[in-house]
């Protein structure tokens, strides 16, 4: 593979490498793109790149018994660099000379043993690049084993299930005209993502999609128009994304993501999906986070379903995340670890897992402000957290500065406090927050005001005594009053220990 680089110059290269580095290499290569076009008035040089890639050479035979051969350079490459190389065209194929785009399809055509996935990304990019082009995008095989399996069900005899798809007369098998140059596009819809293969899963993998179809065609007429008009859509997005066999359910998206974010979309729920995959080079998807505003941060957290992700992910997510250079915006932060975190600590019934807290406390130490106001700040406000959300927190505290815990000391001051709350206050007053006179006089308020409700809470009683103890410098004539009234309420056997503590600072006042 090393001879083959030498065959380009030194930004045709830095492609060739990006497009070589796996389920990430689509995106590795818009990135590497854009910083070209940034840094350079050169505009041709993805078609110097192509025509690179067109160049007969000379093919190294497997067994001496073969003779040598001539095969286009693009064919000698692996078939993740063909699959990366024609997904990464397709995003930019209305940038390039569609001569040089189809002189490629023609070299890649020539593969006497062609991969199922290249095929139909070479048909699909055909079709994008002419419109008169209808070439379907599964192959006379695939066709021919749908056809034997829609017969198979329609005469099967049985009631109900999968069969009820096919009840119809024969006659409906035809209906989906495979092969047909007149097919519709959502007749296209059932080959687009059963390729020939091999395996002995195909029968069921074309069973499975022959079914949803099937279930779609049992909708009202009225929604017929809406299936027809998003089928070019399921078409595209199961051209790029060779790993997948089965119908995917439509990406959340908003139509106003630009086309390299909807790309970034598909490379991340690839990386999420296939955990065993995950490696150092696959966080550089991640960037995308950088290149988005806030709004579209938010699509793109909504269309991952970054709230629904099992916790064993996301220690892993956050360190690619706390890789990126340079860090994220405040609003982009805010979005994602809203995303990632909110539901989640709210919905706790038992304590937090390991993996839960790695991520919770790696991204709440490097994006604190954010944290606060998006994640803690809420949950402080929730009327019923328990106490695997308070536990929680009090960890999240213990990796905040002090100046952030008296952040969040007074947004205590403007919500009703609860015994959960009342350990988060403990916590935070016994981190020995640096305390001015207004913050200490706004403390005691809320303390006195809410006291009644604790007269047994031996919570409040401990909290109470860590404010006569530790920050007895900063009760003075006007407030230790109050707290005496409070003391004289209270019901625990805590009761003589605070008024002792209160009486030594009456005494050295």
């Amino acid at each position: 593979m090393r001879s083959f680089l030498c065959k380009f110059d030194g930004q045709s290269r830095l492609l060739v490498h990006s497009l070589m580095s796996g389920a990430c290499g689509v995106q590795r290569a818009l990135d590497v793109f854009r910083k070209q076009q940034r840094a350079s008035s050169d505009s041709m040089f993805l078609s110097d790149f192509i025509k690179t890639l067109c160049q007969d050479e000379v093919a190294t035979p497997q067994t001496d018994d073969q003779p040598l051969t001539v095969k286009p350079l693009v064919c000698l490459f692996p078939a993740l660099f063909t699959q990366n190389l024609l997904s990464f065209i397709n995003l930019l194929h209305p940038a390039l000379p569609q001569t040089s785009v189809l002189h490629l399809l023609k070299c890649l055509s020539q593969d006497p043993h062609p991969n199922p996935w290249i095929s139909a990304l070479c048909r699909q990019l055909k079709r994008r690049i002419s419109a008169e082009n209808d070439e379907p995008l599964y192959t006379p095989q695939c066709s021919q084993r749908l056809k034997e399996l829609s017969q198979h069900l329609c005469v099967s005899g049985q009631s109900g299930g999968w069969s009820s798809c096919f009840s119809k007369k024969a006659e409906s098998v035809s209906e989906y005209s495979f092969g047909s140059s007149g097919a519709t596009q959502r007749k296209r819809k059932i080959s687009v993502v059963i390729l020939d293969t091999d395996d002995e899963d195909a029968g069921l993998q074309s069973k499975r999609i022959r079914t949803d179809v099937c279930g779609r065609d049992g909708v009202k007429a009225d929604k017929q128009t809406t299936s027809e008009e998003t089928s070019v859509e399921l078409e595209e997005r199961a051209a790029t994304e060779p790993s997948t066999v089965e119908l995917q359910p439509e990406l959340d998206t908003s139509d106003s993501l630009p086309e390299h974010v909807k790309a970034s979309v598909l490379q991340i729920k690839e990386l999420l999906e296939n955990q065993t995959e995950w490696d150092q080079g696959s966080t550089d998807v991640w960037k995308v986070l950088n290149e988005c505003d806030p709004n579209q941060v938010e699509m793109l957290c909504t269309s991952l379903g970054l709230s629904d992700l099992p916790e064993e992910i996301l220690p892993k997510l956050c360190s690619s995340v706390l890789t990126l250079s340079p860090d994220l915006s405040y609003s982009s932060a805010s979005s994602l670890i809203k995303s990632l975190f909110l539901d989640k600590v709210l919905s706790l019934s038992e304590p937090a897992s390991r993996c839960l807290v790695t991520a919770l406390t790696s991204l709440c130490s490097h994006y604190p402000r954010p944290s606060c106001h998006t994640l803690i700040g809420p949950i402080l406000r929730e009327e019923n957290i328990g106490d695997p959300q308070a536990e929680l927190l009090k960890r999240l505290i213990d990796c905040l500065d002090s100046h952030y815990r008296l952040l969040l000391l007074q947004m205590t001051f403007k919500m009703s406090w609860s015994e959960a709350l009342l350990s988060v206050i403990h916590s935070l007053l016994d981190s020995k927050l640096d305390l001015n006179e207004e913050v200490f006089t706004a403390f005691t308020e809320q303390l006195v005001s809410d006291s009644s409700k604790f007269t047994k809470s031996v919570k409040f009683a401990k909290m109470m005594l860590t404010v006569l103890t530790k920050y007895s410098n900063h009760v003075n004539a006007t407030n230790k009053h109050s707290l005496d009234g409070c003391l004289t309420l209270h019901e625990t056997f805590l009761k003589k220990s605070l008024q002792a503590a209160l009486r030594k600072i009456t005494h050295a006042k």
